[in-house]
């Protein structure tokens, strides 16, 4: 067992140790996941997850070789659209189509509803703080507005902002101080000061993009954000200063979310949602959540 153990990591190190940066290859096969393929996100062991495994309602666990299966299937009527863990290894889900963010149990894999609430339009992306502080996107797609939310805990949604565009993609800095939002329809990121109890302040325009559409995003260690580009088929890599430092183009073109994960955290692993697979690059510098062994 532990030989096959092995033989499984060197088929992902390998591979990732001569792979050039910033050049896309496939990591799963096509056509495995819904067109509403979302919301990656590994864990401690490597593995990775990403909603919608086969067909939507679902959550799909991706082995670091790139070998799929399903995970869990959550309850008739929802569907989710981003994953993040907390402290515990539990997972929570933007449930966007019953209106919940929901939480599978570490242990067991039973799903329960974290917080519900009625003002919720579609819970998209989220996010999480050292602290378990949850920050949640909230589109309107019909309307093109949106609201942005920070959950404390289970039942406890406090209302951030309710005057945005149609937001979705949303990342903390590495030193929690900022918190990054986009809007989808108006192509603008915007960031806001973020103090320890989670209140943000001091809204400004961080980057505006002229065309294509933008989805999930995620910072690496430097503080640089990755947006994707959804109809581009790019990684757009944003510094803290708010400069374009590159973009990476991947094979397809509806990018839809990104994640870091790899033996040194410099691995990116990219949902497309019109191949229905997942496509990874390296990048030069590791994600900011990465810790070394």
């Amino acid at each position: 067992m532990r030989s096959l153990k092995v033989i499984l990591l060197l088929c992902f190190y390998i591979p990732c140790l001569y792979a050039q940066h910033y050049e896309p290859r496939d990591f799963t096969a096509e056509n495995i996941f819904s067109e509403n393929i979302e919301g990656p996100n590994t864990d401690k062991a490597g593995n990775l997850y990403v909603v919608n495994f086969q067909k939507d309602g679902t959550i799909g666990l991706v082995k670091p070789n790139g070998e799929a299966e399903l995970y869990v299937t959550l309850p008739e009527g929802s569907v989710a659209n981003a994953i993040m863990f907390d402290k515990k290894g539990n997972m929570l889900l933007a449930d966007w189509k019953g209106h919940n963010v929901l939480k599978v149990d570490a242990k067991t894999k039973a799903v329960s509803v974290y917080v519900h609430s009625e003002q919720f339009n579609q819970p998209n992306d989220l996010c999480i703080s050292k602290t378990g502080k949850l920050f949640a996107s909230d589109p309107n797609w019909k309307e093109s507005t949106g609201k942005l939310w920070r959950i404390d805990g289970p039942g406890k949604a406090v209302l951030l902002d309710d005057k945005m565009g149609t937001t979705n993609g949303i990342e903390l800095s590495p030193d929690e101080t900022k918190l990054y939002v986009n809007e989808s329809v108006q192509r603008k990121v915007w960031v806001f000061d973020v103090d320890k109890k989670g209140n943000i302040s001091n809204k400004k325009l961080f980057y505006e993009f002229d065309d294509f559409g933008l989805d999930g995003m995620k910072c690496d260690k430097s503080g640089n954000l990755y947006v994707t580009r959804h109809g581009k088929g790019t990684i757009a890599i944003i510094s803290p200063e708010g400069k374009l430092l590159r973009e990476v183009q991947m094979k397809g073109k509806l990018t839809s979310n990104i994640t870091f994960g790899g033996p040194q955290g410099k691995t990116c692993y990219v949902t497309l949602q019109d191949r229905k697979c997942v496509e990874v690059f390296e990048s030069e510098v590791a994600g900011k959540r990465f810790r070394a062994p």
